[in-house]
């Protein structure tokens, strides 16, 4: 076995138009080619990746650590109960907050999100180096890619995590309060600005996940390397033996890395393979 390699999603793989770039998809191809074994490590459940034009990979972690899976074998599916989403999904309405229910089947939006989340998608993906996204364009993706569901039917058994667009960062400051049963984090633009809250099953990790994988495959963690954008990627370089920051990544992932490679949308997947000796 060679390397085993694992690639966070958006900002890393994936521009923030949403296009993997034709060098990333020729330094995967090249890598798998070359015997190493490639997964992307990503915050996004699997309905959401198989809506991405992504190459060929060996497998996936998903919802930051709550899904694990091997050509095609799941290996960990951790979701949130109903009455914990039910909490939080009552929670946000109280706060006039919409929400997102992320699970592998769908995303699953309130009414409340086709008012706010085109707004937040376009933020987000303008701090991320997009250039006047239009919202109009941004709702109609909302109701083509996403599912409806009505409040009263959304404490689900099968949802990964939960995303809420933010009001202000004290909302995310309190949901940290209100759920100590689960993991709370932001995410969103230039400096990670906080955009959106989510919560997901205590305990779940990027790191975690990596670390069931490798057990299934009996494989060492000196033969992994990680590549990220973003502070919620550090768990995934606490345990990675060499990691990689992509040039338009935050200061605190930079800091954390053993190399910082160019940007997503300069090649830098491809360049760090290169550098990284496993394609030629």
């Amino acid at each position: 076995m060679g390397k085993i390699i694992f690639l966070d999603v958006d900002g890393t793989l994936i521009n923030y138009k949403l296009q993997t770039p034709a060098s990333a998809k020729e330094a995967i191809d090249k890598a798998r080619a070359n015997g190493h074994r490639v997964y992307i490590c990503t915050g996004c459940s699997k309905a959401e990746i198989l809506q991405r034009d992504l190459p060929a990979l060996d497998g996936m972690i998903g919802a930051n650590g709550g899904y694990v899976e091997d050509h095609g074998e799941v290996i960990l599916h951790q979701s949130l109960t109903p009455s914990q989403v039910h909490h939080v999904t009552d929670w946000c309405r109280s706060r006039h907050m919409a929400y997102v229910l992320e699970a592998n089947s769908a995303r699953y939006y309130d009414d409340l999100y086709l008012e706010q989340g085109p707004e937040a998608n376009a933020r987000y993906r303008e701090g991320k180096g997009a250039k006047n996204v239009d919202r109009a364009a941004q709702k109609q993706r909302i109701l083509e890619q996403y599912t409806y569901i009505r409040h009263e039917d959304a404490a689900r058994d099968d949802v990964n995590k939960i995303s809420f667009v933010l009001r202000s960062y004290q909302d995310h400051l309190d949901s940290i309060d209100e759920f100590p049963d689960m993991i709370a984090h932001t995410w969103g633009g230039v400096g990670e600005t906080a955009i959106y809250g989510d919560l997901a099953p205590k305990g779940i990790t990027k790191r975690y996940a990596i670390e069931q994988l490798l057990a299934h495959l009996g494989a060492s963690r000196e033969d992994t390397i990680s590549f990220g954008d973003a502070k919620i990627d550090l768990s995934m370089f606490e345990l990675c033996a060499y990691n990689v920051a992509m040039g338009n990544g935050g200061e605190e992932i930079k800091a954390a890395a053993d190399y910082v490679t160019d940007d997503v949308d300069a090649d830098g997947l491809y360049n760090a393979f290169r550098y990284l000796k496993l394609i030629d």
